[in-house]
């Protein structure tokens, strides 16, 4: 018990996630209390399900397929609310555990070099210096090249977290050529044994084939220097976007071979299950999710966690 004007303990990584998922949990959750009015599992109440799960945008063929696999073997059947959310939970962690899967730095490639890539407004400079933090904490030194030189407002942005985060920040001013800065910051990295370079670049269009290009270009350029490097490529997408983040997936894969995914936001949108739909198509490791501003907010994908809070299961 608490003493009279003792601060509340810090929330554990748990209900932090579980308070940032609250929009996106609360959305689906709330369409399956709709859903459960008669308590048996026919085929309307399996209709409703589906386009309960299509607006958590799963999608039509994964909602489709997931309430198929739900009925089976119970249709007709008197099944609570409970169960069907303990079930439904059960079939999204059928589809997500195979994300599941821990990020971590080669030590024998030193620097490693991290590419981060997305659309614009995705989040990817607080991301990374989210990241940075991460890797300081662990010992690691860290480099960050400023190659998004479109906006001074990102290479200022990066600069505040290299002070925040003791990392060296390699940056020029806005409108330098991205690829020659992260050469250069790839050569300081190497110069200064630094475990890690993470590679911010400007937020582009997937729509827009000359900034696709420049990205192409800057992961070209770097194997000049290191013929493996980047060694890891990672795409950070808005849950906010809902299904146009397949879309975002497809067109940066087929520019740079993307190693996983992060998202961001998902504490602002009621469409959290885009992130099952991402798994299901493309089976690319999710490392970390964001729900919220805060550094410890970029939290490590638990699948399991991510299947219950998102269904209400428990």
């Amino acid at each position: 018990m608490r003493t009279f004007g003792e601060a509340p303990p810090p929330p554990t990584l748990f209900e932090r996630l579980k308070e940032g998922l609250s929009r996106s949990s609360g959305g689906l959750s709330d369409n399956l209390a709709g859903v459960f009015t008669r308590k048996k599992l026919d085929a309307q109440t399996v209709e409703e399900l589906e386009e309960a799960l299509v607006r958590a945008d799963l999608g039509a063929s994964l909602a489709s397929r997931i309430s198929q696999n739900v009925a089976r073997e119970r249709y007709d059947w008197l099944i609570s609310e409970a169960e069907l959310r303990r079930v439904l939970a059960d079939e999204m962690l059928n589809v997500l555990k195979p994300a599941e899967k821990q990020f971590t730095t080669d030590s024998t490639k030193k620097p490693f070099v991290i590419l981060i890539a997305g659309v614009n407004g995705t989040g990817k400079t607080t991301t990374i210096g989210k990241l940075a933090l991460r890797f300081a904490r662990d010992g690691k030194k860290v480099v960050l090249a400023a190659a998004d030189t479109f906006r001074a407002a990102a290479i200022e942005q990066l600069q505040i977290w290299g002070e925040r985060t003791g990392a060296e920040v390699v940056a020029r001013e806005a409108g330098a050529d991205a690829a020659g800065l992260a050469f250069e910051a790839l050569e300081r990295a190497q110069a200064t044994n630094a475990d890690v370079l993470l590679i911010d670049t400007a937020g582009r269009l997937h729509n827009k084939t000359g900034l696709m290009a420049e990205l192409e270009k800057i992961a070209r350029v770097i194997r000049k220097l290191d013929v493996t490097a980047p060694h890891a490529v990672i795409l950070v997408l808005d849950a906010t976007t809902g299904q146009n983040a397949i879309a975002q997936v497809e067109a940066f894969k087929a520019i740079v071979p993307l190693t996983g995914l992060i998202m961001t936001k998902l504490d602002g949108t009621a469409k959290g299950g885009i992130l099952v739909a991402l798994a299901d198509r493309f089976g690319l490791p999710v490392y970390f999710i964001g729900v919220g501003e805060q550094a410890d907010d970029l939290q490590v994908f638990d699948a399991g966690k991510f299947a219950n809070l998102l269904t209400g299961a428990k």
